[in-house]
């Protein structure tokens, strides 16, 4: 089945699409068209175009020959043409000719396809080793360094083996006045053992091999910072979950960070950061302003207890860390990086916090604190490292706390900053 996804998908394989003018070519192509195959298309003075997906236009080669010569392992380069459905009216032909719009565009890899891990159907939550069940997911590299407005669109589907999915299609829908039965009925009677005791079951085919969820996500993908080379391991820790309690959240799970547990080299890059909201629920449960996303993280000497290491002892996590990158220019030491985490960004350096008297001071539950943080990259140096949010993590009802592992490397150099 993996085979088939992958050599089928758009990534590695072309698509048609007919292309038709409005009124006139002034106006440009039509953003769509009833022909759905090129013999039609072609009959009603439309174009059939092979569409190529793509990562991004490469516009340093403007030919064939300069783009197919320029392809290496590395950064693979491919002469097609390229698909943006809201791009569609901006295709540009010369003299009819659809090589005309052919481009340069980095070519993209086949999609992974892997086996999801198990768990008790219909859990949407922990799995084996008491994490959350995840994809981890290596974002792309844009060789142009450019910021990507991107967009995660996340499915959940369901199949069953109660009939054959790759042969079944909607011709066998039931329909028994033309004596089409379909494999799989409403509440079926079935009769089992010897006494053929007659059963229903419970079946409703409308759940069969559908979509249950469709959601979508915008982000956008900043370029590196100078000091951080493209070779560089950047791992992300942020925050799941939503405000509220198990029944409130479900389908969600409440809060906690992601990944729980991270393990890395000591030469690897964290990218700390997470986002809230201020328009939850105003009913659900939870610490602080009611309807309110806050978090925080702050050091803690192991993971069994619910306190966190104060201000009159050792701190290793962060003393021992290196600011790579920080979304506030004014954070800069070491202390300024664990007062920062500590109040979400509230405060981003010592100096300023002490300066500034008539700042309100942050709220004990963080509640005029941000409800966003776009954080810090850092270089962690080796050891075990645990962490909570204080607002957040509520002893039998909701535990939010991390856990980072840091093997020692050779070659890895932390600041002394």
């Amino acid at each position: 089945m993996c085979q088939y996804y992958r050599k089928e998908s758009f990534n590695a394989k072309n698509k048609g699409e007919c292309l038709q003018y409005y009124n006139s070519k002034a106006d440009g192509f039509r953003h769509n068209s009833v022909y759905n195959n090129k013999i039609d298309c072609e009959k009603n003075q439309g174009f059939w175009i092979s569409f190529s997906n793509y990562l991004e236009e490469y516009p340093k080669y403007q030919t064939k020959q300069e783009c197919t010569a320029a392809s290496s392992d590395e950064l693979r380069l491919t002469w097609a043409i390229p698909y943006r459905s809201e791009d569609i009216d901006n295709l540009k032909m010369t003299d009819d000719s659809v090589e005309s719009l052919k481009r340069c565009l980095v070519a993209l890899d086949a999609p992974e396809c892997t086996k999801a891990p198990y768990t008790r159907s219909n859990h949407l939550g922990n799995a084996r080793g008491v994490v959350p069940l995840r994809y981890t997911w290596t974002l792309p590299h844009f060789p142009s360094g450019h910021a990507q407005r991107c967009v995660l669109r996340l499915r959940y589907n369901i199949s069953t083996g109660d009939y054959p999915p790759f042969n079944t299609f909607s011709d066998e829908n039931d329909n028994p006045t033309n004596g089409i039965h379909s494999p799989v009925q409403n509440n079926p009677k079935v009769k089992v053992s010897a006494a053929q005791l007659p059963l229903q079951l419970a079946i409703n085919t409308a759940q069969f091999g559908r979509t249950f969820q469709d959601r979508s996500h915008l982000f956008k993908l900043l370029p590196r910072p100078k000091a951080v080379s493209e070779y560089d391991v950047i791992y992300n820790i942020n925050v799941r979950g939503k405000r509220g309690n198990i029944v409130q959240a479900f389908p969600a799970v409440e809060y906690d960070f992601i990944p729980k547990r991270l393990s890395i080299t000591s030469a690897s890059l964290v990218h700390i950061q997470w986002t809230g909201s201020n328009t939850n629920p105003s009913a659900n449960a939870g610490q602080g302003t009611a309807g309110t996303d806050r978090h925080n993280m702050v050091e803690m000497a192991d993971p069994s207890v619910n306190y966190p290491l104060t201000s009159e002892k050792p701190l290793t996590m962060f003393t021992n860390a290196e600011i790579v990158w920080t979304s506030d220019e004014e954070t800069k030491t070491k202390q300024d990086l664990i007062l920062s985490m500590a109040s979400s960004g509230y405060y981003n350096s010592m100096t300023l916090c002490k300066a500034s008297p008539q700042k309100t001071a942050l709220n004990d539950e963080l509640n005029n604190g941000p409800a966003s943080y776009r954080g810090m990259l850092l270089r962690f140096a080796p050891g075990e490292y645990y962490y909570m949010c204080t607002r957040n993590n509520n002893f039998s009802n909701r535990n939010q706390k991390g856990r980072l592992v840091v093997r020692n490397v050779t070659g890895s150099k932390l600041s002394k900053k």
